[in-house]
C-alpha cells in the first residue's frame, strides 16, 4: 500500500510540472462564462479585462451577473473567468464557472471568499469540489465586468464548445447558513452532489456530504500548487486518501 501511494505521489507530482494537456477538447471556462453572463468577449481570459474597457463597466465590486476576472497565477496560465450568481455578503459570492476543479467540469452556485486585505476583490479562494470545501490556495484577480444587464443564462452543453459534466452543485440554503454564521476563512465541509447523483427531494436534506471519487487529474487544474507541495505532503495526502476509500 505504501510503495503503492509513493508510486502515485511521484506521478501527481511529476504531473503538476505539466501542462494541462488534459483540458483539450474540455469546455474551457471562457465560453462558459460568455454565454452564462451574455458580456461578448472572446479570446483566452487573462485578456477579458483589457478587451472589456471601453465596453462594459468595471470594477472592485461583486454584481449578480458580473465576470469576476482572474490574473494568470500558477498553473493558471491563460488566466480564468467566473460569473457572480448571487451576493451573500460583502466578502461572499456564489460564482458558476468550468474547468476549475477538473477537466470540463461545470460547477454552478459556489462559493467564492474575498480573503484581500482592503475588501476589495483582489485576492479570492474558491470553492474546491473534489475535497467538499474552500481551496488552500489565494487566487489574484482584475475584477469584475459588468454586462450592460445584468441576468444569468442557462447554459445548455455543446459538443461543439468540449466535453463537459455537471461536476457539483451546492444546496443555496447550506451556502445562506454560512452567510449567517461567523466569518472565518476557514469554512465547515458543505454538502456536494457527487456525479450521477439524485438531488434530495424538496424539503429533505442530506446528513452528510456525498463522497466525490478522487481524480488525479485534477492536480493539474487550479489548486495545484508545485511551489508549495512537497512530496512528502503528497505521499501523506495520498495514505490518507487510501485510508478513506
Amino acid at each position: 500500500m505504501v510503495r503503492k501511494a509513493i508510486r502515485t505521489a511521484v506521478i501527481l507530482l511529476s504531473g503538476m510540472m505539466a501542462a494541462p494537456s488534459l483540458g483539450a477538447g474540455m469546455l474551457q471556462c471562457v465560453p462558459y462564462a460568455r454565454i452564462v453572463s451574455g458580456v461578448e468577449i472572446r479570446g483566452d481570459a487573462l485578456t477579458w479585462w483589457d478587451q472589456a474597457e471601453g465596453l462594459y463597466k468595471r470594477g472592485t465590486k461583486p454584481k449578480k451577473g458580473a465576470v469576476l476576472a482572474f490574473r494568470p497565477y500558477g498553473p493558471m496560465a491563460l488566466g480564468h473567468v467566473a460569473v457572480v450568481s448571487r451576493i451573500l455578503d460583502d466578502r461572499r459570492v456564489l460564482i458558476r464557472h468550468a474547468n476549475w476543479s477538473a477537466p470540463g467540469a461545470i460547477e454552478e452556485d459556489v462559493l467564492a471568499l474575498d480573503v484581500s486585505a482592503e475588501g476589495d476583490w483582489s485576492q479570492v479562494r474558491v470553492w474546491y469540489s473534489p475535497t467538499g470545501q474552500m481551496g488552500a490556495r489565494t487566487n489574484p484577480t482584475y475584477g469584475f465586468i459588468y454586462p450592460a444587464k445584468a441576468k444569468l443564462h442557462d447554459f445548455t452543453p455543446d459538443p461543439a464548445l468540449g466535453d463537459s459534466i455537471r461536476f457539483a452543485n451546492v444546496d443555496r440554503r447550506d451556502w445562506d447558513a454560512v452567510a449567517a454564521g461567523p466569518r472565518s476563512d476557514t469554512l465547515r465541509r458543505m454538502p456536494v452532489l457527487a456525479l450521477g447523483r439524485t438531488p434530495p427531494a424538496p424539503g429533505k436534506r442530506r446528513n452528510s456530504a456525498p463522497r466525490l471519487e478522487a481524480d488525479l487529474s485534477i492536480a493539474r487544474y487550479a489548486e495545484a500548487v508545485p511551489a508549495e507541495r512537497t512530496l512528502s505532503a503528497i505521499i501523506a495526502d495520498v495514505k490518507r486518501e487510501a485510508v478513506l476509500n
